[in-house]
């Protein structure tokens, strides 16, 4: 099965780099190219792609703006929205992912990255860039401590904390697999527990709470 995807960014350069790159990518299929966040708001609408790749900072709407409109928590119908950015705010993360979106990668991710991405978002998963969690967390130490976090709703079993350490580190479902010799779907499954039990909706939130939690 071929995954469709719209893409939108302002810059027709980087626009035309990414639509190139996931054109060359086996089952990847660009269906529609715009330059700003109503015009993906409405080819989107249009066309109904399997993911949307939107940009953060676009003209007459933004992408944190657009993500909401497509996939925001009171939409019917969600689609899938990746947001990709050059990462300049910490703030954009957030903001993206209360939204709706299901990942969010730099421009610098690179294609593999990025192909990642789409089908992670295609399939109903979320791919966080693992430099973003890197450069989160280091945000996070820096900021002044806030109220103690609430423990997790049910114990972590050692093997849930041994997946919660490499998430907190930016590793990928990937990397988490070689380095702990599981399955995929095994990985998976600790990380929806992991999300379940700490109250978590996604991988960045997962890194802070284990940070939170001195888990490292």
């Amino acid at each position: 099965m071929t995954i469709r995807v719209l893409v939108a960014d302002d810059q027709e350069i980087v626009r035309t780099g990414l639509c190139t790159i996931l054109n060359a990518q086996p089952g990847i299929e660009v269906v529609a190219d715009v330059a700003d966040g109503a015009q993906a708001v409405s080819e989107a609408r249009r066309l109904l792609p399997d993911v949307c790749l939107l940009d953060i900072r676009m003209p007459v709407l933004d992408g944190v703006s657009a993500t909401r409109i497509l996939a925001g928590p009171d939409v019917a119908d969600p689609l899938a929205v990746v947001v990709i950015t050059t990462f300049d705010l910490d703030e954009n993360v957030h903001a993206a992912l209360r939204a709706g979106a299901r990942g969010f990668l730099l421009k610098d991710g690179g294609p593999a990255l990025l192909s990642q991405a789409v089908h992670a978002a295609a399939a109903g998963d979320a791919l966080i860039d693992p430099a973003v969690t890197v450069r989160l967390l280091a945000h996070f130490a820096q900021a002044a401590p806030g109220p103690a976090p609430p423990p997790p709703a049910a114990p972590l079993t050692g093997r849930e904390r041994s997946v919660l350490r490499l998430v907190a580190t930016g590793s990928t479902n990937a990397e988490i697999c070689d380095d702990l010799h599981l399955g995929l779907s095994t990985v998976k499954t600790h990380l929806a527990a992991i999300m379940t039990k700490t109250g978590t909706r996604n991988r960045v939130e997962v890194a802070r709470w284990a940070y939170e939690h001195g888990i490292s």
